[in-house]
């Protein structure tokens, strides 16, 4: 990922951006602990994940990925 992509604050931008690279599959530097907007508790394994009980996209950069500031929802099913 280029230097600049840590600057994308929206979910969905987050999402495409890291897709276009081919990058969804890495896993973040920190196995982040998600609380969904449902209310779940789950551990994020790839850099866009899905809420395994409502279906919402989480995404952040490979770069970002150390940082749980920087994961952001993106929507239902986004991904």
């Amino acid at each position: 990922m280029s230097c600049g992509c840590s600057r994308l604050e929206d979910g969905k931008a987050i999402v495409d951006h890291v897709k276009s690279k081919g990058k969804e599959k890495i896993k973040p530097r920190v196995a982040h602990q998600i609380a969904c907007e449902c209310g779940e508790m789950f551990t994020m394994e790839t850099v866009i994940t899905n809420c395994p009980n409502c279906g919402m996209t989480y995404g952040v950069t490979p770069c970002s990925s150390g940082d749980i500031d920087k994961v952001k929802a993106a929507g239902i099913q986004y991904a």
